[in-house]
């Protein structure tokens, strides 16, 4: 089992964002709500965990996320942690790793009334630039909704 310990050392740095996330998940609505900011990333603990910080700004208003990823090195795998300034909660650890340099996380995770399977992937392309999608599935996985698109670009300087 190869060590993913350094899997995320591509994202450390200051990065421009731009967002799209849907409005109304899950409820066959399809107005997409945008956003740009910046995502700061710095790695702790000698890379065996990573913070990011993002803090965004559009027309639907403005917002602060923190996602603290853990790297846990007896199972080869990460967990990423979210959260909001809204919640000051973090939400399920979503697991996962990377394979062929594309990073996959499930969690399940309340949303509503129901309890939904909820998928990141991350893919990062050369050094400056990477993107993170979000998906919820509410029927076990069978179909996915895409719910939140990021793409990050290096800022130079």
């Amino acid at each position: 089992m190869r060590d993913g310990q350094h899997d995320f050392d591509f994202h450390i740095g200051t990065w421009t964002t731009t967002l799209a996330r849907l409005k109304s998940p899950l409820t066959g609505d399809t107005t997409w709500l945008h956003y740009t900011g910046t995502t700061m990333v710095r790695k702790v603990w000698n890379g065996l965990a990573n913070l990011v910080e993002l803090e965004a700004h559009g027309s639907a208003g403005s917002f602060q996320a923190l996602s603290l990823r853990l790297y846990n090195p007896a199972a080869h795998q990460w967990s990423l942690n979210f959260s909001n300034s809204r919640s000051g909660t973090l939400s399920e650890s979503s697991i996962g790793e990377f394979r062929d340099g594309r990073g996959e996380f499930i969690s399940q995770e309340p949303y509503g009334e129901r309890t939904i399977l909820v998928r990141c992937i991350i893919q990062p392309f050369g050094r400056d630039s990477c993107r993170f999608e979000q998906s919820f599935s509410d029927d076990s996985g069978r179909t996915w909704e895409l719910n939140w698109v990021a793409t990050d670009v290096r800022v130079k300087g």
